[in-house]
């Protein structure tokens, strides 16, 4: 199972994935090709045994030699991208119990749900808590961080398969205050910035002046319950149109 010591750095995801692409497209000349490589690459990566994956030093290595040998065989030889937009992780779980992908989201969103309902956040008191987040994560401050979630918070990443995201949601204050700061503290090139999500104040995170997370609160009285970090590049095109300008517009 994930923890929440296995999250990496924004920074690092992006760097990585590029990386392979530009790898990809060096073998196989075309970007479609590329990404079907990429989606293949991260599949076998997620198709590991935990302890596989964590027996692997150098997770970027692996990926790269990897990617590098898909490229090299028939191209008919990998499957291409899921049509569902089906983490490979997710169908691997599937197949060995059909109630595992459904129920336990599921359960988090009711869990959510009522304590929303018990202790409802005034729209002022949400966005206090969001800028407290946002500020928590800027300067790496974990008590602060902590202190604004509750302590029964779960944190859910959506990485589609698409990067090296955590795949299992991760549980409890200072849990999940690891994981987000891990995720979100700045590194050159990294900026954090509260934006509408969803229909309230949620964090989106840049690198390189491109949106690379987008992070929607539930929260209920003065704390997060929970946070779901969507990570998946598939899913982040609106937010990256193609002729934005860096900096993304209306981000503050």
């Amino acid at each position: 199972m994930d923890k929440a010591s296995d999250s990496v750095s924004i920074a690092e995801l992006l760097d990585e994935r590029r990386h392979l692409l530009n790898v990809a497209c060096s073998i196989l000349g075309t970007g479609s090709e590329a990404e079907s490589a990429i989606a293949e690459t991260y599949r076998q990566w997620y198709e590991l045994p935990d302890p596989a994956r964590a027996r692997i030093a150098a997770p970027r290595s692996w990926l790269v030699k990897l990617v590098a040998s898909i490229c090299s065989a028939d191209p008919s030889a990998f499957v291409l991208d899921d049509p569902f937009r089906t983490a490979p992780v997710a169908v691997a779980e599937g197949q060995a119990d059909p109630d595992l992908d459904c129920t336990e989201p599921a359960d988090h969103a009711r869990r959510s749900l009522r304590a929303r309902r018990s202790r409802p956040a005034t729209p002022q008191q949400h966005d206090a808590v969001v800028r407290t987040v946002r500020l928590a994560c800027a300067i790496g401050d974990a008590p602060l961080l902590a202190s604004v979630l509750a302590d029964d918070v779960t944190a859910i990443f959506d990485g589609g398969g698409k990067v090296r995201a955590l795949t299992e949601p991760v549980h409890g204050n200072l849990e999940v205050a690891h994981s987000l700061l891990t995720l979100l503290t700045p590194r050159p090139g990294t900026t954090l910035h509260t934006h509408s999500v969803n229909g309230s104040t949620g964090i989106v995170a840049c690198y390189d002046h491109r949106v690379a997370a987008v992070i929607s609160l539930d929260i209920a009285g003065p704390h997060v319950v929970e946070a779901w970090v969507t990570l998946n590049p598939d899913k982040l095109r609106s937010w990256n149109p193609p002729a934005a300008e860096p900096g993304y517009p209306g981000l503050s």
